[in-house]
């Protein structure tokens, strides 16, 4: 017998600038870079040029950490018997943890965390404390309509 799923849903890191925005921030900076640097290199002071070429690619790397990071997801299912929470990291190491949906209590303080028989996961580390307030909501919904009672009538 399937068990019936209550609640589900992918949890992503939020990144504010597109690959094409990344692209045009960088060409933004070199056209700056070179307006700054060109004159300086030709009125002597060459290192200059130098240093702004290490910014750029200071810029980029940092860039490039950040979109790896935001390979990493989260993926919590809650059915009639357990919550699953399945994360992967960015280099691809998956992780599951299942805890009893019974027993299941979720904690919304600075971060959110779900504790079942004496397992503890904490769930979104990455995402902003608002986002983190919205899942940890949804979820404590979908226990409590998980839980209630519901009777079959037959006038129903």
């Amino acid at each position: 017998m399937a068990d019936t799923v209550h609640f589900s849903t992918l949890l992503r890191p939020h990144r504010s600038l597109s690959p094409l925005g990344f692209k045009w921030l960088i060409r933004a900076a070199i056209g700056a870079n070179l307006l700054i640097g060109v004159p300086m290199s030709i009125l002597g002071a060459w290192p200059v040029l130098g240093f702004m070429g290490l910014d750029i690619w200071l810029l980029y790397w940092m860039f490039q950490r950040s979109y790896t990071d935001a390979r990493r997801s989260e993926t919590l299912t809650l059915t009639d018997r357990e919550l699953i929470v399945d994360r992967i990291a960015p280099d691809g190491e998956r992780e599951q943890h299942r805890l009893d949906a019974y027993w299941l209590k979720v904690d919304q303080g600075e971060r959110l965390v779900v504790t079942s028989r004496g397992n503890r996961v904490v769930i979104g580390r990455f995402l902003s404390p608002g986002e983190r307030h919205e899942v940890g909501e949804q979820l404590k919904a979908a226990l409590s309509a998980m839980r209630a009672p519901r009777y079959e009538h037959k006038w129903d």
